[in-house]
């Protein structure tokens, strides 16, 4: 809990983004694309930093390549991956002092080998760390870990369960979506965490994710407080 103008208000323990807007910033700035998903990175990280200054919110999740991505050109598919690779190698060191747990979500197996092996060597180097969780999303579905998930169950020969389906998701342990954030004005999911959104407050705003600051969280955040959650109750 939080005061700010008089107003009480309570945070989500898991927060998470769908980062939308890259490349409609840089057109709006006649710039290349690709130069929106680099300010893009930047702003990650910016919030990332942000997100660990508020105790409360434990687990934050970020959409950064889709399964549906792969249909875009190569060019930007591999500049995308490059831009993850120094993202993860740039930040890896901050996420041990900062005591942050970085988890990969998504098939990493379609990825080239060196982005792989950060993302792989990176959450097992910071999978004791007790502070914020980062779940980043990479050739990730929220429909394809559903699937996962009851494979995984099955393989067992065990019956599917809600529990036992919430325990294989990749974001497992970490609880359900309490805010889904979506910038640059689409209203729409996109296959991204389906299962874990079941109850999720959703918030949507026009401005693009490269702008999405401190401010801008707060807006949000001050906006949550005021929802009443009810959870299919009276």
């Amino acid at each position: 809990m939080f005061k700010k103008k008089n107003k009480i208000l309570t945070y989500p323990t898991h927060i998470a983004f769908i980062m939308d807007g890259n490349r409609r910033w840089a057109t709006e700035r006649g710039l290349n694309k690709m130069l929106g998903h680099k300010q893009g990175a930047v702003a990650m990280k910016n919030m990332i930093s942000t997100l660990a200054e508020y105790p409360d919110i434990r687990y934050a999740s970020f959409f950064a390549f889709s399964t549906e991505n792969w249909n875009r050109e190569q060019s930007e598919i591999d500049y995308l991956f490059e831009l993850c690779y120094d993202f993860v190698d740039e930040y890896k060191e901050k996420f041990e002092n900062m005591n942050i747990k970085f988890v990969s979500m998504g098939d990493v197996t379609k990825f080239p080998e060196k982005l792989q092996n950060i993302l792989i060597k990176t959450a097992e180097e910071t999978k004791n760390n007790t502070g914020l969780v980062v779940n980043f999303a990479m050739n990730y579905g929220g429909r394809d870990d559903i699937v996962r998930s009851a494979n995984i169950i099955a393989e067992r020969g065990e019956k599917i369960t809600v529990e036992n389906l919430k325990e294989n998701l990749y974001s497992a342990p970490a609880p359900d979506i309490d805010l889904l954030i979506r910038t640059s004005g689409e209203m729409r999911v996109s296959n991204f965490m389906l299962y874990q959104m079941a109850y999720s407050e959703f918030y949507f705003t026009k401005k693009h994710w490269p702008d999405f600051d401190k401010r801008e969280l707060d807006k949000a955040l001050v906006e949550f407080s005021k929802r009443n959650r009810r959870f299919g109750g009276k």
